[in-house]
């Protein structure tokens, strides 16, 4: 993992990127992606609303890093795994906050199971986290703009639009959160866009899966880095309005092969 200093060459690369006064709401950002995207979100001058569930050592380093930059950040504490009580912590935030800007939808379950070992638990647990929450907090971000405009991002995996055989229940919530993207894009038209990011070798497995031979798989022979994930993320959420239901792989390939 980089250092998250800022160095000459990163203050002038997001430099470019302006969101002084927007606040964004991050789903799962203490640690890892999430907490990649909530920092370069902050570097770019917007405020930051952390989630989190129980990295609570994490999240408040986070948060430390952010209030070092000068900008704003507030931590909510969910349970996804629960949406009916989680969804009511969230009825208060977008009552609370009237001007978010952006939603990133990044919080999920990864667990290393095949088809013949998914059980009922396994199935529930990773559609309440990676397809039901989503959903529930589009659907409230999206009543609590009015006619304002916004924009939604959600955090994909290659498998999303490729499944196979592992990792059963989180590459099938993955895909219909895929169809769940383009189907809000139409929906949501025009003031708010809703595009995807699909993610391929970027992070270890958070699950300790072994990597040995990951990269073999990729067509650019690499893994990807946090500032390509950056890059990608701040054109999202800067970029054209006339942008949306798009799923950008940044992935190297492996979606291809």
């Amino acid at each position: 993992m980089r250092d998250h200093g800022l160095l000459l060459g990163e203050k002038t690369r997001y430099k470019m990127i302006d969101l002084t006064g927007k606040k964004i709401i991050i789903t799962g950002s203490a640690r890892r992606i999430g907490k990649e995207l909530a920092l370069a979100s902050a570097e770019a001058g917007a405020s930051v609303i952390l989630h989190h569930n129980h990295s609570t050592k994490e999240v408040s380093e986070t948060a430390s890093q952010i209030q070092e930059m000068g900008t704003e950040v507030e931590i909510i504490r969910s349970d996804f795994s629960t949406p009916e009580t989680a969804i009511q912590v969230y009825n208060e935030i977008f009552r609370k906050h009237r001007n978010i800007y952006a939603l990133v939808n990044n919080a999920a379950i990864f667990k290393p199971v095949k088809f013949t070992q998914t059980s009922l638990e396994d199935w529930q647990i990773h559609m309440n986290v990676n397809l039901t929450m989503p959903f529930l907090l589009s659907q409230l971000f999206a009543n609590s703009l009015g006619n304002n405009k916004g924009r939604i991002i959600n955090i994909l995996d290659w498998r999303a639009l490729r499944p196979g055989y592992d990792h059963f229940p989180y590459t099938i919530s993955k895909s219909a959160l895929a169809a769940l993207t383009r189907s809000t894009a139409l929906s949501l038209a025009p003031n708010i866009q809703v595009n995807g990011i699909a993610l391929g070798a970027i992070l270890p497995a958070s699950d300790g899966a072994q990597e040995d031979g990951i990269i073999n798989k990729v067509p650019a022979k690499r893994w990807a880095t946090t500032d390509e994930l950056r890059d990608v993320f701040l054109f999202l959420l800067q970029g054209p309005e006339y942008i949306t239901g798009e799923i950008i792989h940044l992935d190297g390939g492996r979606h291809l092969v």
